[in-house]
């Protein structure tokens, strides 16, 4: 795909949804020595197709260089864990699942979700394209297969076995060529079988100004609407789905072959009512968001300089790839953010991109006492705030930037 081409439906693009400027890829965490070097940096411009409406970037990078060194491990996060061992209990019981299914996932990541089902008994097999945490989910047990998905390595899976399940989270946004995913998720689903798909909801990112959510690695970004859409176009439907709260509002969706026998539910009927009342298939709908975007900046920014003047001390939790974006988009440096802190070793010592940040162990912040911790991963505000509740005792406070500015005590 190039700038001028919707990846899925080949129609032009022209609107443009939200320019952030140059950005480097927010997962390219540096090693000290890479400071002294050129660091690449790409436009981060993201478009709303006027015929399907998916919103999407350009392909600035292959996948095989965004995923060659990623430093992403899901089950450094409670909340994900928790997440997914409630998903599994769940999807057990309403499929029926047991040691005779097979569940296959897509992007599985470190084996954090996987790792349910084979306490299970149930056979599973992990799609992952990046190396690094492939291996880190074989150490826990978990079977994976080291590829990126799509109609190849689905036929050569289902040459196999046809799951019974596929799981696929947070991974639709990954996809540069969503017509061959997609395709790969029906060519390898069982006949009968289903695939539940989550992905954050394209109305959050819009009525809750979630900018940040915006970066390379995600080159799309979904309605109900153009998800529906691109499954229906491979011979694939959707028969029900969920409202979850995770990336601060995300879809869960249930899908089976068209010709399944499974009827669509009423809140499949309810959510398309409800994109259609605020009129999600108008580009009227898409165009004020550049605006709410500056003023977020400008809000943020003016809160930090006065902070600064005031000499209070801030340093960030975490390194997300949403935290990235945003401290590249408003320019926020260690001119206001002397460190930020977070728990997967393979970040720490190194350094964000762009704003060279230090990423240090979480244990820093108790030897400095910083006035403010500056929650970078905004979706998991509840969990890391009960992990560094001791902020408090020297009175530190908490500081958000999204869905708007907010201090917690």
């Amino acid at each position: 795909m190039n700038a001028a081409t919707c990846r899925l439906c080949g129609s032009h693009l022209e609107e443009v949804f939200a320019d952030l400027g140059m950005s480097p890829l927010s997962n390219s965490y540096l090693t000290e020595y890479q400071l002294a070097e050129m660091e690449p940096f790409y436009p981060l411009k993201a478009y709303v197709c006027d015929r399907c409406f998916l919103v999407q970037l350009a392909e600035v990078m292959s996948p095989q260089e965004i995923f060659d060194d990623y430093a992403y491990f899901s089950s450094y996060s409670t909340t994900w864990l928790e997440h997914a061992r409630q998903y599994v209990d769940m999807i057990v019981e309403r499929l029926g699942l047991d040691a005779s299914s097979n569940v296959v996932e897509i992007a599985s990541n470190d084996g954090y979700l996987l790792q349910n089902f084979v306490t299970l008994g149930i056979p599973v097999l992990g799609v992952e394209p990046a190396s690094t945490v492939a291996a880190a989910a074989r150490e826990r047990g978990v079977p994976t297969h080291v590829a990126f998905f799509g109609r190849e390595t689905a036929r050569q899976l289902a040459d196999t076995r046809r799951p019974d399940l596929i799981v696929a989270n947070n991974v639709l946004a990954h996809v540069p060529d969503l017509n061959d995913f997609v395709a790969g998720l029906s060519i390898l689903l069982a006949p009968g079988g289903v695939v539940t798909i989550e992905f954050p909801h394209l109305l959050s990112l819009i009525n809750e100004r979630q900018f940040d959510t915006i970066y390379h690695e995600h080159f799309s970004y979904f309605s109900f609407l153009t998800a529906r859409c691109a499954f229906t176009s491979h011979g694939l439907r959707v028969y029900d789905v969920e409202k979850l709260r995770t990336h601060g509002g995300s879809l869960r969706l249930y899908v089976c072959h068209e010709d399944d026998e499974r009827e669509e539910t009423a809140l499949v009927t309810a959510l398309a009512a409800e994109e259609d009342a605020i009129q999600i298939a108008d580009v009227e709908t898409y165009r004020d968001f550049a605006e709410k975007v500056r003023e977020a900046k400008r809000e943020l920014l003016a809160f930090l300089i006065d902070c600064k003047r005031r000499g209070i001390t801030i340093v960030g939790y975490g390194a997300p790839a949403k935290g990235n974006t945003l401290l590249n988009y408003c320019g926020i440096g260690t001119d206001f953010i002397d460190y930020t802190v977070d728990r997967n070793p393979h970040k720490q010592g190194r350094f964000l991109p762009g704003t060279h940040i230090p990423i240090l162990a979480v244990e820093e912040v108790r030897r400095s006492k910083p006035d403010l911790l500056f929650i970078l991963p905004w979706n998991l505000v509840d969990e890391i705030m009960e992990q560094m509740s001791f902020v408090r005792e020297w009175g530190g406070r908490f500081l958000v930037a999204t869905p708007e500015l907010r201090l917690y005590q």
